[in-house]
């Protein structure tokens, strides 16, 4: 465990020439800037710059984290789906709260965001469902995420019946599946610096609009 730590602490991060960012030419709404710094992950090659990690927690306050993939960002805020069998759905359920985490390490930027999730209609959700790849599909139709499996084997000849199942009907929806929105209450920019003189911007909601407030590192 001694050499564990040792080679953790002796990781080289923050490595290569980080973008400069000047919180003082930030756009007024969170949504513009992070549309600005995705669009800057999409064009400097950062692999998968659409993944983010979701917490969510049940009635028991016991978080749970895991990464999926952003659907949009629109003027009500951050979207991403799930079925409502799942323990993301049923978290929801039970305390209607997330936060949502990107980080782009090769520009050593992260953001952070935080607020209440809204359900969006079942034709938004429908729509979305019919958006995703037939394997996506058909694993979604099953309704088993997070029970227990057998072995890989079982896996593997549920979801082939399950894509036969599609091409005779490629109309099929998972009946819980749900397009949510994180309605943004606070949502902070972070710009790492080698010399670890990191910038935090933070965007806060008020009744009047958005408040943007430096943090200390």
């Amino acid at each position: 465990m001694a050499g564990l730590r040792q080679l953790l602490r002796g990781i080289d991060v923050f490595r290569g020439e980080l973008p400069a960012f000047d919180p003082r030419t930030a756009p007024e709404t969170p949504a513009a800037l992070f549309t600005e710094w995705l669009l800057h992950a999409v064009e400097s090659g950062v692999r998968e710059p659409h993944a983010m990690v979701l917490s969510t927690a049940g009635a028991d306050g016991n978080p749970t984290a895991r990464t999926l993939i952003l659907k949009n960002v629109t003027g009500r805020g951050w979207q991403f789906a799930s079925d409502t069998g799942g323990v993301k759905g049923r978290d929801l359920a039970e305390r209607p709260f997330a936060a949502l985490t990107f980080y782009w390490s090769p520009l050593a930027r992260q953001v952070r965001v935080r607020g209440p999730v809204v359900a969006e209609s079942a034709e938004q959700g429908t729509a979305d469902f019919l958006a995703r790849g037939a394997q996506a599909r058909a694993e979604s139709l099953l309704g088993r995420q997070s029970s227990p499996l057998t072995d890989l084997a079982e896996r593997d000849a549920a979801v082939r019946e399950s894509l036969a199942h599609l091409e005779r009907e490629p109309d099929l929806v998972s009946p819980g599946w749900t397009l949510y929105t994180v309605r943004p209450q606070s949502v902070e920019f972070w710009q790492g610096d080698q010399q670890r003189r990191h910038t935090r911007l933070n965007y806060r909601a008020t009744g009047d609009g958005w408040v943007r407030e430096l943090l200390w590192p």
